[in-house]
């Protein structure tokens, strides 16, 4: 019996001990994202001054300048309780002989940065599976070869995104030049890097193993 009480009150003190570890760890990152989003906060009123000094405003109707690059920073400074990125962005500038024209073509410029970016995320995956032996060589430089040629559709998949920013400023010959920065989620990125790649392995119409199926459909 003394036994049995024993190993209840060790079973105790270590639940009790591995929640107040729990609470330590969530009490730290807390800190950690709130002192993130403070530095964050005072880099955006830096950045916002020198792009003034750049010659960058806001269109009409707009956010001012100082809170479009907060809210970007922001995005940016967003981390999850492993402190990963929840977001990832993309950037385009455009120029043209009017702001609209300038406009469409810093959005699709912004929109295929970012789609590179998850072209870099298959590229990890693919190297992933070569170091795990779980795929040859020669397929993953087949699947690599393919990624590279896929930014199109990767931008497309992307969907409606997040834009905290867009400014503009008159170039001397008159033009109009501007910026975009589009943000989307960085599990969004990884679950289309992850898509791509399986469905370039299935396109032969062959059976992926169990260990490919168990790494495609973890969290």
């Amino acid at each position: 019996m003394k036994a049995i009480k024993s190993l209840a009150v060790m079973a105790m003190l270590s639940l009790s001990t591995g929640m107040m570890a729990q609470n330590v760890m969530q009490e730290k990152v807390k800190q950690n994202k709130a002192a993130l989003k403070a530095k964050a906060s005072k880099a955006a009123k830096a950045e916002a001054k020198r792009m003034k000094k750049e010659g960058w405003t806001v269109s009409p109707g707009g956010l001012p300048l100082e809170k479009q690059v907060d809210r970007l920073y922001m995005f940016l400074e967003d981390y999850d309780d492993d402190m990963k990125p929840l977001y990832i962005d993309g950037e385009g500038r455009g120029t043209a002989e009017n702001y609209a024209a300038a406009h469409i073509q810093a959005t699709e410029l912004a929109r295929m940065n970012l789609a590179g970016k998850i072209n870099s995320e298959t590229t990890g995956i693919v190297d992933n599976l070569v170091a795990n032996k779980m795929l040859a060589d020669d397929q993953a430089a087949s699947i690599t070869t393919t990624m590279l040629e896929s930014k199109s559709i990767f931008s497309q998949k992307l969907g409606r995104l997040q834009t905290p920013l867009v400014v503009t400023r008159e170039l001397k010959n008159k033009n109009k030049e501007v910026l975009v920065h589009v943000v989307a989620k960085a599990s969004s990125i990884q679950e289309i890097a992850k898509e791509a790649v399986r469905a370039e392995l299935e396109k032969d119409g062959k059976e992926l193993s169990e260990g490919l199926k168990a790494y495609f459909n973890k969290d």
